[in-house]
């Protein structure tokens, strides 16, 4: 699976390419996630991911990020049922902003917003327009700026990581998880913060956390971690766990969509 997930043909949307496109928002079908088994969370999203998912900190190349779990196998998203629908009151906005996504375009800080061509609701015929003339409609507004605010809590979130790790706050986060037909697998290679040295922050850290607000988040991620059981009975319901899965290490980070438009 490519790093940008379920985005298949990601192209830069414009007025001259895309003047006659519509794009149907209403009744959203989620197949597209449904081989995806964690996707990467903003910090300002853990009070109601939490609430549904484990959040987990993982190593993606260089970077360490936030992600929620989705599944505990490859492949296999435990919230995406059959007839795509999500199984789940919180839907991650990493999610939500299918089948749009802002791209890289080679300059600095300079993004461009793009549209998966292979999403099935992007046609000519039905739906509401993405244009009128020149100017964006309400639909694509809305989008770019859910994009826009997307992009500043990312980058909020990448400072967040970053006081966690100059502070050592990340342990490493192995798991067994028993099946309740008496199968056993490993999780290995997550991250999570380890309260104890939270605890022995220095007052000032400790107060630059609780200032910037991080510090409800570290509490809301610690709490998450409860919701493993969940993932476990879902997965139950789904069948057994193969020999190969037995010690698979945890779910692969592919979180981190980075697409770089074409000039």
């Amino acid at each position: 699976m490519s790093n940008l997930l379920f985005y298949q043909k990601p192209v830069p949307l414009n007025k001259n390419d895309h003047k006659d496109k519509k794009i149907r928002s209403g009744g959203r079908d989620f197949s597209f996630a449904s081989k995806t088994n964690s996707v990467i969370l903003a910090g300002v999203e853990f009070s109601e991911a939490g609430k549904e998912y484990p959040i987990v900190f993982a190593q993606a190349g260089e970077a360490v990020i936030p992600v929620a779990l989705l599944g505990l196998r490859n492949e296999d998203n435990l919230y995406v049922d059959e007839d795509g629908s999500w199984d789940a009151r919180y839907v991650p906005a990493f999610v939500r902003r299918y089948p749009f996504v802002l791209a890289e375009t080679g300059e600095e800080n300079q993004r461009v917003v793009c549209i998966d061509e292979a999403f099935e609701g992007f046609n000519d015929d039905e739906g509401e327009p993405l244009f009128e003339g020149d100017e964006t409609t309400q639909i694509l507004q809305q989008a770019m700026d859910f994009l826009e605010e997307y992009q500043k809590q990312y980058v909020r979130t990448e400072a967040f990581v970053k006081r966690l790790k100059d502070n050592d706050l990340l342990m490493a986060l192995n798991a067994k998880v028993d099946m309740v037909d008496g199968q056993q697998f490993g999780l290995t290679g997550l991250l999570a913060v380890d309260e104890r040295k939270l605890l022995q922050l220095p007052d000032d850290k400790a107060l630059e956390l609780f200032r910037s607000g991080e510090l409800s988040w570290l509490y809301c991620h610690l709490m998450s971690l409860g919701c493993m059981g969940r993932l476990i009975d879902r997965m139950g319901k789904r069948g057994p766990v193969s020999a190969e899965e037995k010690e698979e290490k945890a779910p692969e980070p592919k979180a981190k969509a980075k697409a770089k438009a074409k000039k």
